[in-house]
């Protein structure tokens, strides 16, 4: 039975897991800023922690981590050095809950805030809890690094709350082992895991959802929760407004609408469209950037669309012009890029 579910979080995330992998990689060597090429995230964001960003540029982040250290379950390292506090409100939230469960089902309650890249459930089956993660929908390339840091993560926040680690009845990831993977798996989840299964989750005998946490406080915990509400709104508003101005950006790539025609269809002055965009650690021409090279890739990952058709359909006046840009993106020539 399916108890509570939460989907993608809002666009725009913390810096928080970009800081992680970056700090995790330059232990072994890695520069900062070949982790963060391409991203538009500067070390200067990193060190203030005070920028959100969006899926793609997290992505990128990880991407090219991958490219840069290719080992087996290197998501995984990521997800187990994921704490609680990185959740911010929604973690006190939780970790002040009553028990185990309600501290999970306050989780999966406020999807804006808990910043995955999947739909995930917690379904209750005879005596085993299983909390699944599915409906992934980014770079398929990346889905077995991004099963790794939801598991791993999931994991360390079960500990987290409890005071002490959780027993694992089992894993389940939705995608083959690839060479070395069973033995870090086995590691780091200290569990029977099973790959190529129907779907990715992780499983733990369901009398734990009853323990009582060790920092439960029912005073914090509705203070919290009522932040965790009032944060949630106010993160979901700015979605959508932030969405509608990427559909009218993405609706006409080709021919872009200048800031001004762009403000008007939102009913606002370009000045005020400035203003909101820099709330949101944005701008004007951050977005269209970020939506041309995501069309970008796309149309290069078809394989056989020339480059100067590209250009034309993101609006460039040449190809010289698409490439170069590209290569300030991406940090790669689009070449890098072919299906």
């Amino acid at each position: 039975m399916v108890e509570h579910t939460f989907s993608r979080a809002t666009w725009l995330n913390s810096l928080h897991m970009s800081a992680l992998t970056v700090a995790l990689l330059q232990e072994e060597g890695i520069a900062a800023c070949d982790l963060l090429a391409g991203s538009g995230i500067s070390e200067q964001d990193l060190a203030e922690l005070q920028k959100l960003v969006n899926p793609e540029q997290e992505q990128q982040v990880y991407a090219n981590a991958v490219r840069l250290a290719p080992r087996p379950a290197l998501g995984l390292a990521l997800g187990l050095r994921t704490r609680i506090s990185a959740y911010g409100l929604l973690g006190y939230a939780m970790l002040s809950a009553p028990t185990f469960g309600e501290a999970l089902r306050v989780g999966l309650s406020y999807p804006v805030l808990l910043g995955t890249y999947f739909r995930l459930a917690l379904e209750q089956e005879g005596d085993i809890a299983w909390l699944t993660a599915a409906g992934y929908s980014e770079d398929e390339s990346l889905r077995a690094f991004n099963t790794e840091v939801c598991l791993g993560s999931l994991k360390v926040t079960f500990a987290d709350l409890l005071g002490q680690p959780l027993p694992l009845h089992g894993v389940q990831v939705d995608y083959p082992s690839g060479s070395g993977m069973a033995r870090p798996y086995a590691r780091g989840f200290g569990c029977p895991v099973s790959f190529g299964a129907s779907r990715s989750a992780i499983g733990f005998d369901a009398a734990w959802l009853t323990r009582r946490l060790p920092l439960a406080d029912p005073v914090t915990h509705k203070e919290m929760l009522e932040q965790c509400r009032r944060q949630n709104v106010e993160f979901a508003a700015r979605r959508a407004w932030l969405e509608r101005v990427r559909g009218l950006l993405a609706a006409r790539l080709a021919d872009p609408p200048g800031l001004e025609e762009l403000a008007k269809q939102m009913n606002c002055s370009s000045r005020s469209l400035r203003r909101h965009l820099a709330q949101q650690q944005t701008s004007y021409q951050q977005l269209l950037d970020e939506l041309r090279f995501t069309r970008a890739k796309e149309m290069l990952q078809q394989g056989d669309i020339p480059i100067y058709r590209i250009a034309e359909a993101l609006g460039f006046s040449e190809t010289a012009s698409l490439r170069h840009a590209f290569q300030r993106w991406s940090g790669q020539p689009p070449s890098h890029f072919r299906g």
